[in-house]
């Protein structure tokens, strides 16, 4: 009887959609002409048809008019479903051809010749010498005068050599490193890349159907005969449809969708945030859209259960407008499908939109090469060892490749499919366990696919040196101690803050108290505030947000306070409301920029000129006041006019070179890049100072 009731309301839902209005929608239209949304979509536009995206309405009197247009006019972007479309051939004739190749490349050449030496990151002391002519103790000498204590065999390391070509004028090569060299990917060419299926993640709040959806989806998968026979415990499977294929990541809510983005990978196309009709907008329907947005994902709205008593669609629509998920209908720019995933209503119709969006997006890849991708998830079975889950997004995946993801090296024993059936190779955008792991990698890690099993091995002993390395030292991410530290780029400085606290009051004041310390040069990003205690959820959301954490009559839990010690997140508990806005407060202080304030430190007036050896003129000069100090800024005054600004080369006391020398003293100066003094110059030596400034 149900079952007859249903099919009844699905034949009417059927026969009332056509005879509520003959308006069609573009992606509709597109598919008439045979067309891609994209391209309809700019061809409308060029008629001056007013949409906005390919979900816009075309009422009949509009499609009226690009019937005439079309046939009227040649159509620009429209070309025969056998042919080329003449986007595509644009791509190709601006691909360069081996000659321009070979022409862009030719300025590389003029290198042969540099301006200034060439000195490559490792060189010893003794090599560098000999580049810039110096003999190797007179080398040690100058660098011993620059504070850098090193022998004659002793290699230089980037930054050392960076610091000492600021006063020998030569360029620093850095020297890759085996990791930069193997993992570092050359661009695809256009014609190497293939349509790729979407990585779809389902979110919302608890009871509102998302496991109910992922079941409706599954018997939606026109390939499988056994509804519900696809293996969950995979993490990840695709959905095989008729108009093309959808991959869902099957993951425990939001802290492992945080978890892989606080980790720098972006596995998922779309998300798809689902929303009972009866419930509304809830905390962790916030907080999926927070997520959502930190991730920067599009994101498509199901609005479930449509179907029974106390459904309110246009209340949700209006509640989610005011977190900035506003429908097509009311002018915005998010797709809402209002389905029941209980009763199989317009999930296909949901599974539809979601590859349109996917069209628009253009996901491509390139199978032809080595695999790269990223861990979903991983665990140590004790009959198989470890077995993690990987998501395979360029490339293709063969049993016997090496690989390395994140601090360990294996080589592919074996891979297993979401049907549990082992196969030998996969694709971009195909899920696949894989066994040969030499540890258990953390949800998120890239996945790279080489050539060697020797450099993997050499890539996982470098990253496991420098993870221990790391450990012991400090943390990275922001903390309210050490702000300054942190200073972000840019004219906006943005502190990132989460807030949790024990009552919806308290929350709207906090967050209100905060807003109000934001200035033009600095500002407060509250990228999350909801009601209750401080989860591991919010520690892995500030890690991928690098932000601090406050709570207010609220204590982490234990969950809580393990990830934010292992990801060195910053969290700070207050009882009293004043005392957490002064902390934030002294943090914003701590992000401005602070003053450059010029200090002159001492002067000295030139007495007497002297011929000094391989060196030039040097000027006797006496330190009238304050005191001169070596490699310090100093200007030259002749008449209290500026002649000259630069560095003090050499500072000297009878034949002993020094570091200072003070008031009432005379000494041997010689500046850098100068050598026209005149008896009666004034010497003036200066330095910078960093003044911390304050809000105003």
């Amino acid at each position: 009887m149900k079952s007859s009731q249903k099919n009844a309301k699905t034949d009417d839902n059927k026969k009332k959609r056509p005879q509520k209005s003959k308006n069609i929608r573009v992606y509709e239209l597109a598919k008439r002409y045979g067309m891609s949304s994209r391209e309809l979509v700019a061809e409308l536009r060029e008629f001056g048809v007013p949409i906005k995206n390919h979900m816009s309405t075309l009422n009949p009197e509009m499609l009226e008019l690009v019937e005439e247009e079309r046939k009227s006019k040649t159509p620009k972007l429209h070309a025969p479903t056998d042919k080329v479309p003449i986007a595509a051939e644009t791509a190709r004739d601006t691909t360069p051809t081996v000659e321009e190749k070979e022409h862009k490349s030719a300025p590389e050449q003029v290198e042969d010749t540099p301006s200034v030496p060439q000195v490559q990151e490792g060189t010893t002391v003794g090599q560098l010498g000999k580049i810039l002519g110096f003999k190797g103790t007179e080398m040690i000498m100058k660098l011993m005068k620059m504070g850098i204590m090193a022998n004659i065999n002793q290699r230089l390391d980037y930054d050392t050599l960076q610091e000492i070509s600021n006063q020998f004028k030569f360029e620093v090569v850095h020297k890759p490193t085996l990791e930069e060299k193997i993992l570092t990917d050359e661009p695809d060419s256009p014609q190497d890349l293939v349509p790729r299926s979407p990585v779809v993640t389902i979110m919302g709040h608890v009871n509102h159907g998302k496991t109910s959806l992922l079941d409706a989806i599954r018997e939606s998968n026109v390939m499988d005969t056994e509804a519900g026979n696809i293996t969950q415990h995979i993490g990840a499977y695709h959905v095989e449809l008729e108009n093309g294929d959808v991959v869902f990541l099957d993951t425990p809510g939001h802290a492992a969708f945080t978890a892989m983005r606080a980790r720098g990978a972006q596995v998922t196309d779309l998300v798809v945030l689902v929303v009972a009709a009866d419930d509304g907008v809830m905390p962790q329907t916030v907080e999926a859209i927070n997520h959502a947005k930190a991730a920067n994902v599009p994101i498509v709205v199901a609005i479930n259960k449509i179907d029974v008593d106390g459904a309110r669609i246009d209340y949700v629509k209006q509640r989610l407008a005011e977190h900035d998920l506003v429908p097509e209908e009311w002018g915005g720019q998010t797709v809402f499908v209002e389905i029941s995933a209980k009763e199989r209503i317009r999930v296909e119709f949901l599974l539809e939109m979601l590859l349109l969006e996917a069209e628009l997006l253009e996901l491509k890849a390139n199978p032809n090469k080595l695999a790269r991708g990223t861990i979903i998830e991983a665990e140590l079975d004790k009959g198989r060892g470890t077995v993690a889950t990987v998501l395979v997004q360029d490339g293709t995946l063969k049993v016997g490749d090496p690989f390395i993801a994140g601090r360990y090296s294996g080589k592919v024993r074996a891979m297993i499919n979401e049907l549990g059936q082992r196969t030998r190779e996969v694709g971009p955008s195909i899920p696949v366990e894989v066994l040969g792991f030499t540890g258990i990698p953390q949800a998120g890690d890239r996945f790279y696919a080489l050539h060697s099993e020797r450099d993997a091995k050499a890539i996982s002993d470098s990253r496991q040196a420098e993870h221990r390395q790391a450990r012991l030292g400090p943390n990275s991410h922001v903390n309210l101690d050490d702000l300054f530290d942190h200073i972000r780029e840019g004219d906006i400085k943005e502190l990132n803050v989460i807030v949790k606290c024990d009552v919806h009051g308290s929350v709207q004041a906090v967050c209100d108290s905060l807003r109000k310390l934001s200035t033009d040069e600095v500002k407060i990003n509250m990228i999350h505030q909801a009601v209750g205690g401080i989860t591991e959820t919010d520690i892995l959301l500030a890690s991928a947000s690098d932000a601090i954490v406050v709570g207010f009559n609220v204590r982490p839990t234990t969950e809580a306070m393990r990830a934010a010690e292992f990801e060195g997140i910053d969290v700070r508990t207050y009882s009293v409301i004043y005392d957490l806005i002064s902390d934030i407060h002294s943090a914003m202080e701590g992000l401005l920029d602070p003053e450059v304030r010029e200090v002159v430190i001492g002067r000295a007036v030139v007495r007497e000129l002297f011929k000094v050896p391989r060196m030039g003129t040097a000027a006797g000069s006496y330190v009238n006041w304050g005191r001169i100090v070596s490699h310090q800024h100093v200007r030259l005054l002749r008449d209290n006019r500026l002649v000259y600004e630069g560095r003090v080369d050499s500072l000297r006391r009878f034949k002993n070179d020094v570091s200072q020398v003070q008031a009432n003293y005379e000494c041997g100066i010689g500046i850098e890049g100068f050598a026209d003094f005149k008896i009666d110059d004034v010497l003036e030596c200066y330095t910078y100072e960093n003044i911390p400034r304050k809000l105003k």
